[in-house]
């Protein structure tokens, strides 16, 4: 038996353990605000069994194994539909961020305890209202304010703010030169004074993404993370590994598995749904994209561990896994006819097609749209030539809003 085999065999058994207080079936009446409870319980049992910052540094509170450690407990935790999306965005990006940039290291290493507990949780504040799908468009702005910094501006569609401790965040700290470059990032405070989050409600009826608006906000240097005007490269450090950690081959969808359970129990015609071709044409070539995005997966966490950056084939992952769950939802939702249209406000959106179709729209637009996605594989894959761009050499005070 491999040692990849060994760790899923244990991992599972702790699983199973887990499942009947934190499990899908266990949480299917709760309220948010239990689901969270229930989700900082199952974080800190997850930290004191050695299933939390499996493949960070064990210098900084991980357990120090490798990448395909922690796709391997991924795979196997997805299953059980654990309390854990809380806490995704916040492990997935704002806490690797800071760790790798901020300078106080025993500071970082109480946050990531926290963090990986669960008892502290992290947003990443990068969309605007006026800044559509370019992020060097921003306007939340900092001025320098004694030995420190005063922040104002707006955040939109930052997910789960309402219940986070602290927040990454992306600043226009020059404007009088290009847009790219007058970009500065800091870690913020999210109880600080001067921070208001407001929640939105979605199509799906949940409020998990939030307006966040800032009024004279103070950051201390020491929250700053890399360089004065050098935001937009920490910026893409972000969302480079946020191409990875914010989908999976099923663009968090139901598994393809779920459309086959449903096939069977359709009928067209008068017949089983999965004996018909145009049906099973549709799962064969999902389950050959699906490989293919999963091959894309491993070999970027495999140069990880090897020590070198992924490259940007994460854009075609999120761009191809969001698309096709989409579709594969829709297509279920007409082979169930009528009962497609019935709406569960509690159902999960990994088992139920309804909830997966209704809410995808949200993530072909979260960490980056179809058409940012579509102008990186053109020009970092193909090599195609860039899009004209009028702002292009423009001090940002001086392109027209």
């Amino acid at each position: 038996m491999s040692d990849l085999d060994a760790y899923r065999e244990k991992a599972r058994a702790f699983l199973i353990s887990m499942a009947p207080k934190f499990g899908r079936d266990a949480r299917r009446a709760n309220t948010v605000e239990q689901d969270l409870a229930l989700g900082r319980q199952y974080m800190a049992a997850r930290h004191d069994a050695g299933f939390a910052g499996i493949n960070w540094p064990v210098e900084i509170g991980g357990q120090g194994l490798t990448h395909l450690h922690k796709i391997t407990f991924d795979g196997e935790e997805m299953q059980f539909g654990m309390p854990s999306h809380f806490f995704g965005i916040s492990l997935g990006m704002p806490v690797p961020i800071v760790m790798h940039y901020c300078e106080d290291k025993a500071w970082v290493k109480e946050r990531v305890l926290k963090a990986l507990r669960g008892e502290e949780i992290w947003c990443q504040m990068f969309s605007e209202p006026s800044g559509g799908s370019d992020l060097a468009a921003l306007r939340t702005k900092v001025e320098t304010d004694g030995n420190g910094w005063k922040m104002n501006g707006q955040k939109i569609w930052t997910s789960w703010a309402q219940y986070c401790d602290y927040g990454v965040i992306v600043t226009r700290s020059d404007p009088t030169i290009e847009k790219h470059k007058g970009l500065t990032y800091f870690w913020v405070d999210m109880k600080a004074q001067g921070v208001e989050v407001r929640p939105i409600k979605l199509a799906g009826g949940d409020s998990h993404v939030n307006e966040v608006f800032f009024d004279d906000v103070r950051l201390e240097d020491s929250q700053r993370l890399g360089a004065v005007g050098g935001g937009f490269g920490v910026a893409l450090h972000t969302l480079m590994i946020e191409r990875y950690i914010a989908t999976d081959s099923g663009g968090f969808g139901p598994h393809l598995d779920e459309f086959i359970k449903l096939a069977h129990e359709v009928d067209i015609n008068g017949k089983p749904g999965i004996e018909d071709g145009r049906v099973r044409q549709q799962i064969a070539r999902n389950h050959a994209m699906r490989a293919g995005l999963d091959s894309i997966t491993k070999r970027a966490f495999a140069m990880m561990m090897a020590g070198m950056q992924p490259g940007p084939e994460g854009s075609l992952q999120k761009l191809v896994a969001v698309r096709s769950r989409q579709k594969l939802s829709e297509l279920a939702m007409d082979l169930k006819g009528n009962l497609g249209l019935a709406f569960d406000e509690h159902a999960f959106v990994k088992t139920d097609w309804g909830t997966s179709w209704l809410n995808a729209p949200t993530g072909r637009i979260a960490g980056g749209s179809d058409e940012v996605l579509l102008n990186t594989i053109a020009e970092k894959i193909l090599g195609l030539p860039q899009d004209h761009r009028p702002d292009k050499g423009v001090p940002f005070n001086a392109i027209p809003a």
